[in-house]
């Protein structure tokens, strides 16, 4: 470094993640005595932030030099730290004055290199220079960069022009010798054979091969891990290990598994430290002592502080704190555990014990490396001014920073606070230097005053500062996307919290909620055997029934022992949302609710819950069936907010607003999850209206930001003035929040309400800050929670048809969720003869009848639309006041929107006739007919006016563009003559991809006989055609059609879904700091001091953001090709059937080849791995589908006896196991379930398809069956495992039920 530094020339230092290159760059300075300026790069670093930054002051704008121009003017070096995170096409603004030491400015100064300036000069005037903008670039001036090999690390690739003005030097970890030598000194409680091995171990998986993907173990916090030995001698290696690389919570099943058999390879012993009985603290001075039993531990703090929180003393809870207080000591910690397992109430606990003040800051995936440190605004005179983050007001204070969600946030924007994590220092943007405070110290023994320091903006940070993270470990048990980085890794010490055994969670719920209701005992055992479960669907459910939600649902049986809505099915139905869950997942789970005396409640009980309750309200008490509420007067402003809105008393929502007024009492803030159009907003308005409770309202969208959430900016008088939004007002006021399609925001936006809910905390994006009710808030920027403030949520169902931001799974935990379906036939009867009251009620029932069928399709999968009550509602509205109107007429208002898609169309017509509606005419498209007699002459539809002249092919477009009429272009849409879709008159069908423009039946069907039979010719001529070019008979193809058409309707459902799902993860995101688009509204103040990047646009997603790209989901289909399949296909069809799942497997996910990657083989007798179809050589015709089938069928006809179905299933789900291209793997393996005449027994079926492959979900089906086998091997099979199918019409169906549980 010195020999580059006297050639004048720019270093760049790789490394590995973690502060040695950096400790390298400043011990470099320190020797050589120069001054430095230091950028943290991330993704959100402008130009600004490196060059000039212009401020308002005194109302005009001044520009003030950042720190490349303040380098280049006084001769310092340029620190340039995590170059791989700044965005492409940034750091090359410094390219010229790298290479000649020359910028320009946006002030309109110029930087001009010292030799030509110095040149000038002679012949020049300084004070001619100086009016022309010429600045000096000092000759001491350098440019040091440090960042990662984005080969190895996830990053951006360094522009070539950039790369090549610097000098690279790869910066070797330590060796073991010095590692060793230097933590020796250290340690001197530490034995020598116990640092050496737990050196070996470190350096063992730092060398790890690259197939294991394993993160580097952070050597630099070996110091740390020395020093909490230090402090408790008991403490074991295997803890301290831990605490450094917690692999238990950050990597897969099968990394675990490595780094396990590691440590037993090398004699490692897996032992934790001696339990601590008691904890207690006193605080002295500005010191607290921490006792953990004998061990006493000492450390710095703050003032006395008077934190309360219901901490349960348990056993395993005292084990973690006791860990965390020691980590604690020597560092920063981040707190490992899942939702709602008790991490806030943990580090509540901690901080009363070491007598420190918390400051609460909310993380979310938009929140900027910038906004964690400070933000920009105006002060009453408009001028701009910065305002400390919680996280610098910690720094400042001594006080301790929560990060909570640290795993939401970019992977860029953490490490900007590596310097003031490892270092204890760091510049802020006002230009304020904080200093650790034996550095600080040492500026005062040199001479210099603390109000001179404090007039050159230096500060310390007290000792008593930390940083507290929160975050989730990895939830899959597959790697997808893994946010605890290298570089994260090596910045805090870490604890996991695990969920609670039985016995802890019995002990802690019998505190929190005393003595027990005897259904508590039920959930307890259901929720351990969900999280215990090796099925990946039960266990995916646990977190939704986390201790959190225990304890809600504790209070709420204490509160209403005796109410007969506490039936613990229900309960259960309402927490996991079991109405809106693939039928799969709600079928394994209603098998673990049995094994756990969780019986299903009988339709009687709940009918005649439904006829007790009535609503009253006398002498101001509201009474809903049992449950009653003193009512409050309040003012005439209040009453304005007061929702009032038409609602009928029907006994399904009379019963629904009890459960929510139950809830409501006793505090909890409610989420309603269902369908389109079942009444969710009804019930609120209702429930708000009878309770006298003003309301304030919030509806969110795509373009919900967490700024626009919590308050709303606007521009007065050249100031910037935040004003409170509804949901600022209903925390103030006691207000009731209803927020609205709350899941069409994006995940991180619901995320911010989460802190809100559950502890009362939020910190506005204005600075201020929302404290809980009792807080006793007493400073300006303190918003104490009202008493009576509540927030009601509404969203749609997760998944498939509305595909939304699934809420319940991000921040459901925190409320009490209920499940809003249809109405029941009974309720939704007496609703429509509110509706329609001359309406004979056998009309009424028809409707409500055929659609409950409609709807359990829905269900079933078979229907992809949810039809609520909102359209029968409709219906019966215009039949009430057009009481004459056909009954085709009528159903088409909501059923035209299926025309286009025969399938549904046949399916739906099929269940209205079946219930008694005359809808004939309708069912067989003749509407046109219907409408001539009534002499209406009305068309929706387009209309293209022009008359056909003859079939012909058309052109081909070259360019494939779209067209639309017109009868030039083949592959058009909504034209005559030519092949295309949507039009009239044409010889055949031709799909370019383009969106379709349908003419109206009618104007199709109004075509001459000539030019019909011209087209029929045309027709078949194409098609004829079309079997040569494939080579396919027409006898060939009517047999394979016999295959094709039974499974249309399945094969157009799944194509729906991929189709829906596609769109979905193709929708552009927000980009922000763009010079044209719509003003994004967090950088107003940018744009009043002149900066151009103000703006946001909706382009694709950056493939570095946090984002995750899913990797294709795999499938690998295993078939029975045996003999018996073929032998017995006469008895029941069971080859045919197969041979129908295959095709519809093929042509459901042709085109989908990014999305599902799959491949079918066979087994026999006479194999187990006989492939048919391989990855990436999907069928793409019917031909090629055809002789696939064909093939399956001669195999089981020829083939000899024998019988290879568990070796098949082991050796697929070991094959999927072993891919790492994807990371969601599922068997599907059909067999005859002949098993017995094997002497195969299915427990060893069972472990083949569960075998050791985390990633790999596996099912049997079994098609054909003698003597009821195949039900005896399903009831020894795990549950959710095996299906039996002897009806082989329902094949087709099954195979979607697995494919949208595990796949779609």
């Amino acid at each position: 470094m010195l020999q580059k530094d006297s050639l004048q020339q720019d270093m760049f230092l790789l490394g590995r993640p973690g502060p040695v290159s950096r400790h390298l760059v400043m011990q470099f300075l320190e020797i050589t005595e120069r001054e430095f300026e230091y950028v943290a790069l991330s993704r959100d670093t402008t130009e600004s932030d490196i060059k000039q930054r212009r401020e308002i002051n005194g109302k005009s704008a001044k520009y003030y030099d950042q720190a490349a121009v303040r380098a280049a003017l006084h001769g310092r070096v340029l620190i340039l730290d995590g170059v791989e995170h700044a965005e492409r096409n940034v750091l090359p603004v410094l390219n010229n004055l790298l290479e000649n030491r020359e910028m320009h400015l946006e002030s309109g100064q110029f930087l001009m290199a010292s030799n030509r300036y110095d040149k000038l000069l002679q012949t020049h005037s300084q004070r001619q220079l100086d009016d022309w903008g010429l600045l000096r670039v000092s000759e001491d001036f350098r440019v040091l960069a440090i960042g990662l090999p984005t080969q190895k690390y996830k990053g951006t690739p360094l522009d070539p022009p950039l790369r090549s003005r610097f000098q690279s030097r790869n910066i070797m970890s330590c060796t073991f010798e010095e590692l060793y030598e230097n933590l020796q000194k250290l340690s001197t409680c530490v034995s020598p054979s116990a640092l050496k091995q737990l050196l070996k171990c470190a350096f063992t998986l730092q060398s790890a091969s690259e197939e294991l993907k394993l993160p580097d173990f952070p050597f630099h916090n070996l110091r740390q891990g020395i020093q909490m030995m230090e402090n408790n001698p008991q403490l074991t290696m295997y803890d301290v290990f831990v605490s450094l690389y917690p692999y238990s919570s950050i990597l897969i099943q099968e990394q675990q598994k490595r780094v396990e058999e590691m440590l037993t390879n090398m004699s490692f012993k897996r032992i934790r430290t001696k339990n601590v009985q008691r904890i207690s603290s006193c605080a002295k001075a500005l010191v607290v002592d921490v006792h953990l039993d004998e061990v006493l531990i000492s450390m710095p703090c703050r003032s006395p502080t008077l934190l309360n929180g219901k901490f349960v003393d348990l056993p395993h809870q005292r084990q973690v704190l006791a860990a965390l207080l020691q980590s604690y000591v020597v560092g920063d910690v981040c707190l490992l555990g899942e939702k709602g397992v008790g991490k806030t109430t943990l580090i509540t606990e901690l901080l009363r014990i070491v007598n420190q003040i918390p400051e609460p800051m909310m993380l979310y995936e938009d929140l900027t490396s910038r906004d964690l440190i400070q933000q920009r605004v105006t002060n009453e005179v408009g001028d701009t001014i910065w305002r400390d983050s919680p996280l610098i007001r910690a720094a400042k204070t001594g006080s301790v920073a929560i990060l909570n969600g640290i795993q939401r946030l970019h992977r860029s924007t953490v490490p900007v606070l590596q310097r003031l994590i490892h270092d204890r220092e760091v510049q802020l943007c006002d230009g304020t230097r904080l200093l650790r405070q034996d550095r600080y110290q040492a500026l005062l023994q040199d001479g210099f005053s603390k109000s001179q320091l404090s007039e050159h903006n230096v500060l310390p940070i007290p000792d008593s500062f930390r940083i507290i993270a929160l975050g989730e470990p990895l939830k899959s048990k597959t790697a997808q996307f893994n946010w605890l980085t290298p570089q994260l890794l090596s910045m805090f010490l870490y604890q996991e919290l695990r969920p609670l055994q039985q016995n802890e969670e019995q002990e802690l719920l019998i505190q929190l909620c005393g003595e027990l209701h005897p259904n508590m005992y039920k959930l307890m055992m259901l929720a351990q055997l969900l999280r215990k479960s090796k099925n990946p669907l039960l266990y995916g459910l646990a977190e939704t029934l986390s201790t959190r939600r225990l304890v809600k649902i504790g209070r709420r049986l204490k509160a209403y022992p005796s109410s007969n809505l506490n039936d613990i099915y229900d309960i259960l139905q309402h927490t996991f949302l079991m109405k809106f869950m693939p039928s799969l997942s709600r079928t394994v789970l209603e098998e673990a609710m049995m094994e756990a005396g969780i019986d299903k409640c009988t339709k009687k009980n709940r009918c005649n819950d439904e006829n007790e309750r009535l609503i009253s309200v006398m002498n101001n008490k509201l009474r809903i069936g049992e449950t009653e509420m003193e009512l409050s007067e309040i003012s005439l402003d209040q009453q304005s907010k007061v929702p009032s809105t038409l609602f009928y008393d029907m006994p399904q929502h009379v019963m629904m607003l009890e459960r929510l007024l139950q809830d409501f009492l006793i505090g909890e803030h409610l989420l309603l999850v269902g369908n389109q159009g079942v009444g969710k907003n009804k019930l609120v308005d209702r429930l708000l209206e009878l309770m006298r409770r003003p309301r304030e309202y919030l509806q969110l969208h795509r373009d919900t930001t967490v700024h626009s959430l919590t308050v709303q900016s606007t521009l007065c008088n050249g100031k910037v003035v935040f004003q409170d939004s509804a949901l600022v007002k209903a925390v103030k006021f006691g207000h009731v929040l209803v927020i609205d399609e709350a899941d069409k925001a994006p995940v991180n936006v619901s995320c911010i309400l989460h802190t809100l809910i559950e502890r009362g905390e939020m910190v506005l994006s204005d600075g201020r800050m929302i404290v809980p009710f009792g807080a006793c808030a007493k400073s300006p920027n303190l918003i104490e929670t009202h008493a009576n403030f509540r927030v009601i949520v509404l969203a749609n169902r997760p998944g498939y048809p509305f595909l939304g931001n699934d809420f319940f799974a991000a921040v459901g935990d925190v409320f009490s969720c209920h499940a809003i379906d249809n109405p029941t036939p009974r309720s939704e009867i007496y609703l429509l003869q509110r509706y329609g009251p001359s309406l004979p009620v056998k009309t009424l029932t028809m409707f409500v009848n055929a659609f409950s069928e409609l709807r359990s399709m829905a269900d079933e999968g078979l229907l992809n639309y949810p039809y609520s009550t909102r359209e029968v509602i409709s219906i019966i509205k215009h039949l009430e006041r057009y009481p004459k109107e056909d009954m085709s007429e009528l159903v088409g208002n909501v059923f035209d929107f299926d025309r286009y898609n025969p399938e549904a169309m046949e399916q739906i017509t099929n269940v209205l006739a079946k219930h008694g509606l005359s809808i004939d005419v309708y069912a067989r498209n003749e509407m046109q007919n219907l409408r001539k007699k009534q002499k209406i002459k009305f068309s929706i539809e387009r209309h293209s006016g022009l008359d056909v002249s003859g079939p012909k092919f058309g052109k081909l477009d070259p360019k494939n563009e779209p067209h639309v009429g017109g009868n030039t272009w083949s592959g058009g849409s909504g034209g005559r003559d030519t092949a295309g879709l949507g039009g009239k008159g044409g010889p055949f069908r031709l799909d370019k991809g383009h969106t379709v423009h349908q003419l109206s039946d009618e104007e199709k069907a109004n075509i001459p006989q000539e030019i019909k039979r011209a087209a029929r010719e045309m027709n078949r001529k194409a098609y004829e055609q079309k079997l040569k070019e494939i080579k396919m008979s027409a006898h060939d193809y009517s047999l394979y059609a016999q295959f094709s058409k039974a499974n249309q309707k399945q094969v157009q459902q799944l194509r729906s879904i991929l189709e829906a799902m596609h769109t979905k993860d193709n929708e552009r995101q927000w980009q922000k700091y763009q010079c044209h688009g719509d003003v994004d509204d967090t950088r107003l103040i940018e744009g009043i001091a002149g900066e151009k990047n103000i703006y946001r646009r909706r382009i694709d997603a950056n493939p570095w953001s946090n984002n995750i790209h899913e990797k294709p989901n795999r499938l690998k289909l295993v078939v029975d090709v045996s003999g018996s399949m073929y032998r017995f296909n006469g008895y029941d069809g069971r080859l045919d059937r197969q041979l129908e799942a295959v095709v519809m497997v093929m042509e459901a996910f042709e085109g989908y080849e990014k999305k599902i990657v799959f491949d079918i083989v066979g087994h026999s007798g006479e194999g187990w791995e006989l492939p048919f179809i391989t990855v990436g050589n999907c069928p793409k015709n019917a031909k090629e589908r055809f002789e696939i089938i064909r093939m399956m069928h001669a195999h089981s006809q020829f083939c000899w006896s024998g019988d290879s179905t568990v070796k098949a299933a082991r050796e697929a789900c070991s094959v999927l196991g072993a891919e790492v291209d994807y990371d969601n793997g599922i068997v599907v393996l059909l067999s005859d379930a002949n098993l017995a005449r094997y002497a195969i027994s299915p427990k060893d079926l069972a472990e083949a398809l569960s075998g050791n492959e985390p990633k790999v979900k596996g099912y049997v089906i079994f098609i054909g069956s003698f003597a009821e086998e195949a039900n005896k091997i399903e009831n020894e099979m795990p549950m959710g495992q095996s299906f039996v199918c002897l009806d082989l019409t329902k094949l087709p169906q099954i195979l979607q039920q697995i494919f949208a549980s595990s796949i779609l």
